[in-house]
């Protein structure tokens, strides 16, 4: 039996610059997220704001208003997002990774703005220090899959499945730390969730939304041509296992 599902990754806008554009057919303002996943049976919801990773000077104010969202809010849990640019977010994330409503943190090379080759063993030495989880948006895949395999007190989350990369960085992973997460549109195309199951199995798959349709993204996993242990895995064995004493 489906018992519950976490969400472990996504987005909300507060009003600030860096909001992405919402209307009445799109909308990711926080009540109405918690609203919809509670609807649909959801027990939880990981986020960073949409300012977070889309302003970069914002980076620092906007981890702060996260992180005082998600003590105030059972329903949220933060992640915590670094710039390597900006040497200021790694003390923060020590300060708050120190809560467990802060799952690990997260990079985002392309709206950034740097190469992430050029800073990747900085940012996985920093969370292999401290044994942290990386949510990682795709970039240089395999590349960065391989650095990865140095850092085996880390894991790594490479975000939004939709490519045979995803998939053979898991499966080439020396030491088992790379996992991918079913945010994103890519989750649509119709047979992604089924051959990674296949390919690599279900432990290391993860459910998420990034703000997706929420029904969308969990009917996706519960209507997959995948095994209810599957099933079960995907939506919340995993982050339960994973993130063992915050979920």
């Amino acid at each position: 039996m489906i018992m519950k599902a976490y969400d472990i990754h996504s987005h909300y806008n507060h009003n600030v610059e860096g909001d992405t554009k919402t209307d009445e057919l799109y909308r990711c303002d926080v009540s109405f997220l918690i609203e919809e996943r509670k609807r649909l049976g959801i027990s939880c919801m990981a986020a960073c704001s949409f300012a977070s990773v889309l302003n970069k000077n914002s980076i620092f104010d906007e981890n702060n208003h996260c992180f005082q969202l998600a003590l105030k809010n059972d329903f949220i849990y933060q992640w915590v997002v670094i710039d390597p640019q900006d040497k200021r977010t790694y003390e923060q994330a020590n300060n708050m990774m120190a809560s467990n409503k802060c799952l690990g943190i997260k990079i985002h090379s392309i709206y950034h703005g740097y190469n992430i080759l050029d800073y990747v063993d900085e940012m996985f030495c920093y969370a292999n220090e401290h044994h942290l989880t990386v949510l990682m948006h795709p970039d240089h895949i395999l590349e960065v899959a391989e650095i990865a395999d140095k850092y085996p007190h880390m894991n790594l989350i490479i975000a939004h499945i939709g490519s045979l990369d995803h998939i053979n960085a898991i499966k080439n992973a020396k030491n088992g730390n790379i996992y991918t997460d079913t945010s994103g549109v890519a989750s649509s195309n119709n047979n992604i969730i089924e051959y990674a199951v296949k390919e690599i199995g279900s432990n290391k798959i993860l459910f998420g939304t990034d703000t997706y349709s929420a029904a969308f993204q969990l009917g996706r996993i519960l209507l997959a041509n995948i095994s209810e242990v599957d099933k079960n895995n995907i939506l919340f064995k995993n982050a339960k296992k994973l993130f063992k004493g915050k979920l």
